[in-house]
């Protein structure tokens, strides 16, 4: 199928910028070796990489009104309007819990993977209740009603963080790593046996992330002037951002437990970046260095869960022996064979990463120019 005439080329730009960013951060040659910003901060605060995901899910927010119209105009309503919301739902956190089991036997450890082991959460699991609920809420809600809703989820989260959690905002404290470790369980991120990014009750703020995509949308939507459109999109966004910056006083910025402080920040950066991306693509017409980003952007989901895939099999597909008889991935074989001879390790790690995306973008044109457009 073609894309519409009218589809909104910034926003495509700013996806595809977005998830073509998510997929180099995760995919360096080596994690001993990156740069910095290519890494998530340790716990407070925030590097390049920690803007990635909350941008992901304003995109997704931005989205909403606009696909919803669509329908409603189609004449789309009622049980069948949410039947098919139900169904993108699931589809998107069944894709996520796919993820976590493929390729379903681990090849360097000669060992199914387990399914008493697997991570219920995930980055597609918190994007379908993200996009389940903000739509739920859109359809329900006018716009006041929408921005009352966002703030109550993010002041909410504050309290319930605040007393149920005595004010601990450590990692092995905070009150929700207590109600991942409760009900998640063996089930929860491997990375820390505290909490899980992707948690339960940390959902809640990312959902305010999307609606303050969802009001953007309406903004873009709305019979105001492009200019006028751009500079609310620039205020609103340096007052987010601003608002953001002083909560984060007293409830610090935070990725890993998704604070208020961290979802009204970024959400204004969001804004921001997609006020000037709207400005020079969509009012000023300068497209020239898009295509790669629209690319990615018109086909986000098939790169996400492809290379994805990619990634697990290079780490659980054995590549050569050491000397000692135990099994080298080859990932580590190709980076340690081609890469890392190259540059000083954080480079040839970085570079491994460019070579990486720029295979993704080789396989994402071949759809694009076929006009294969995959989504869910």
């Amino acid at each position: 199928m073609s894309l519409p005439a009218n589809r909104l080329i910034s926003l495509d730009v700013f996806r595809g910028a977005t998830i073509g960013a998510m997929v180099l951060v995760n995919n360096p040659g080596t994690w001993s070796a990156i740069y910095p910003p290519l890494g998530h901060a340790v716990w407070d605060g925030w590097t390049f990489t920690d803007t990635i995901f909350p941008f992901f899910i304003f995109i997704m927010g931005i989205a909403i009104p606009i696909a919803l119209e669509r329908r409603r105009a189609a004449g789309q309503a009622g049980f069948d309007l949410y039947l098919q919301l139900a169904r993108r739902t699931a589809a998107l956190f069944g894709l996520g819990l796919f993820l976590a089991l493929f390729p379903f036997y681990n090849w360097m450890k000669g060992d199914w993977i387990h399914i008493g082991d697997m991570r219920i959460m995930g980055v597609l699991q918190r994007l379908a209740l993200c996009f389940f609920f903000a739509s739920i809420l859109f359809l329900w809600l006018r716009p006041r009603g929408l921005l009352i809703a966002t703030f109550a989820l993010l002041l909410g989260y504050w309290a319930i963080m605040i007393v149920g959690g005595r004010g601990d905002l450590t990692p092995e404290g905070n009150f929700s790593g207590l109600i991942d470790r409760l009900v998640l369980g063996p089930h929860m991120w491997k990375g820390s046996p505290h909490y899980d990014p992707e948690g339960l009750l940390s959902t809640l703020p990312s959902i305010a992330t999307c609606l303050f995509g969802v009001l953007t949308g309406q903004l873009i939507q709305s019979p105001k002037s492009n200019d006028a459109k751009v500079a609310e999109m620039l205020v609103w966004g340096f007052i987010l951002l601003t608002l953001g910056w002083m909560w984060g006083g007293v409830f610090p910025i935070n990725k890993p437990i998704w604070t208020s402080s961290y979802a009204v920040f970024m959400s204004g950066l969001a804004m921001c970046v997609l006020g000037v991306c709207y400005w020079l693509i969509d009012i000023k017409g300068s497209t020239w260095w898009t295509k790669p980003f629209v690319i990615f952007g018109v086909n986000a989901l098939a790169l996400f869960v492809g290379s994805g895939m990619l990634g697990r099999v290079l780490n659980m597909v054995p590549g050569s022996t050491a000397p000692d008889g135990s099994l080298i991935s080859l990932k580590v074989t190709i980076y340690e064979g081609v890469f890392a001879p190259l540059a000083s390790p954080m480079n040839a790690s970085l570079l491994f990463a460019i070579c990486f995306i720029g295979l993704w973008l080789f396989l994402m044109w071949l759809l694009y120019r076929k006009n294969i457009f995959i989504k869910v």
